[in-house]
């Protein structure tokens, strides 16, 4: 799957009313919350993306953001974890699917980029194209598949989650 490029300096507002509409929030992950996020990210993603979120505890500011229903999380977003200036992995329960939290992570983590320096961000290794041109305008790298992701372990292997 290819890799993707967003300009940071032309995103979209994070939509707060949509939020309240659809009774969630979207929120920066804190210190407390590593084990039970990370634990989260295994179940819901797998071991790979557990990885890359617990990398994402260890930067300051923490660069993994949360969507959270109540006490409940519905899904996560981070960035930085895989390399610098990469977003992802991401990912929104399936039933929660639909209701814009995908994209209100996404602008939370590309907004935090954009707030970090960043003026440009690689999403990495990309699975549906259409939702990130029609969310943030961002275009396909050409010739970047398989990108940085090339040489983990499950690749090599031919254990890909």
């Amino acid at each position: 799957m290819p890799d993707m490029l967003v300009k940071l300096y032309r995103l979209p507002p994070i939509d707060k009313e949509q939020m309240k509409k659809e009774n969630y929030e979207i929120k920066r992950a804190m210190a407390p919350d590593k084990f039970q996020v990370v634990e989260w990210v295994k179940q819901h993603s797998g071991i790979y993306a557990a990885g890359e979120c617990d990398v994402s505890f260890s930067h300051t500011p923490i660069s993994c953001f949360i969507a959270t229903r109540g006490d409940k999380i519905i899904g996560y977003a981070c960035y930085d974890a895989t390399a610098p200036d990469f977003f992802g992995p991401t990912k929104v329960l399936e039933q929660e699917q639909g209701k814009g939290i995908g994209k209100q992570l996404l602008l939370a983590s590309l907004w935090a980029m954009r707030e970090e320096g960043y003026g440009y961000a690689v999403i990495g290794d990309v699975g549906p194209v259409s939702f990130y041109e029609k969310c943030v305008d961002a275009m396909v790298i050409p010739d970047s598949s398989p990108g940085v992701y090339q040489d983990f372990l499950g690749r090599l292997t031919g254990q890909e989650e």
